[in-house]
């Protein structure tokens, strides 16, 4: 069976803008932040697209509960996944939905496992503006480790701080959510997170910004002592193991973001096992139909035994938490 593990719904009770039946965009700072599709409200939509394509189940997350403080609007959400779940039986899997920082976060995880029965929570790679090594971060960490959760780091939804992204040509969303997922994704290796938290489980959103495209020069800045800033206490800091190691064995790394085009796929999987990658679409936001998710799937077949792999990848992914 194969299940898509980034797919979007937004309880309709959230929804802000007029439905009109066709996308329309929200503005943040100037900046297109956020699409809404009718669809993202429709899971009788969802589970005929599904169908439609050859997709077993797909993982529930809703952006306006991905970095909201708000602990009501969270809990609604949690609520809602899990009537969908209830609703359509073995089709829907929902992760948690809880403020990265703050008092109440823990409680409302541990809710989402013992009560809800959900298995992982998800968080944006810059949470109220942090990087992912900060250090308001580490409970959020410890409690999802110690109860057993993964977490799925989805790109932030907001303005980003690089000001060349700014208001021009919808940088922010095309280029500057790759950006932060790629930063993200060196800040918790680089910063230990993973390495003080031997067993968390991290998924990364969109092969992490297509890191591996990348990836020959972020190594060659691994070499602290050749670059001459071995000794400075931030930009010298090293993981204690090769960085290839946490893309190998400790990080999961998603099919989503890039519109269902294969070169990406084949791109990640120059550096990247398949084993480490899952299958994910973004639907409906930026993969929107049926026929486009059963493009993707079967681009992602013909590439053979790694192919096979991804997808197989996503229901070892759900059995492995």
């Amino acid at each position: 069976m194969i299940i898509d593990v980034q797919h979007h719904y937004t309880p309709v009770e959230l929804v802000t803008r007029p439905t009109t039946g066709k996308p329309t965009a929200e503005y943040t700072d100037g900046n297109p932040s956020y699409t809404f599709n009718p669809r993202i409200s429709d899971l009788d939509a969802h589970i005929k697209d599904m169908d439609e394509a050859g997709i077993g189940a797909a993982v529930l997350t809703c952006n306006v509960g991905m970095d909201n403080l708000d602990m009501d609007v969270c809990r609604l959400i949690n609520d809602r996944m899990k009537e969908a779940e209830e609703k359509y039986p073995g089709r829907f899997f929902s992760l948690a939905h809880a403020p990265a920082i703050g008092r109440d976060f823990a409680d409302e995880l541990k809710r989402c496992r013992d009560e809800l029965g959900f298995q992982g929570t998800v968080m944006v790679s810059e949470p109220q503006g942090l990087g992912l090594d900060a250090p308001e971060l580490e409970e959020y960490y410890r409690t999802a480790s110690d109860l057993g959760f993964y977490v799925f780091v989805h790109p932030l939804l907001t303005s980003l701080s690089y000001t060349q992204l700014d208001n021009d040509y919808d940088l922010q969303r095309s280029i500057g959510r790759e950006f932060s997922l790629v930063t993200a994704t060196v800040r918790l290796i680089n910063g230990g997170v993973l390495d003080r938290f031997p067993d968390l489980q991290v998924q990364m959103s969109h092969m992490a910004g297509g890191l591996a495209a990348i990836l020959g020069r972020v190594r060659r800045h691994q070499e602290k002592e050749d670059l001459g800033i071995a000794d400075h206490p931030r930009h010298g800091k090293l993981p204690e193991k090769d960085f290839m190691h946490y893309l190998r064995e400790r990080l999961i790394f998603d099919t989503a973001g890039v519109t269902g085009e294969i070169n990406a796929v084949k791109s990640a999987l120059l550096e990247i096992p398949a084993e480490r990658i899952v299958f994910a679409s973004d639907y409906p936001q930026e993969i929107k139909t049926a026929g486009a998710l059963k493009k993707f799937i079967d681009d992602i077949r013909a590439l053979g035994d790694d192919g096979d792999t991804i997808l197989d990848e996503a229901g070892r992914l759900r059995k492995a938490v």
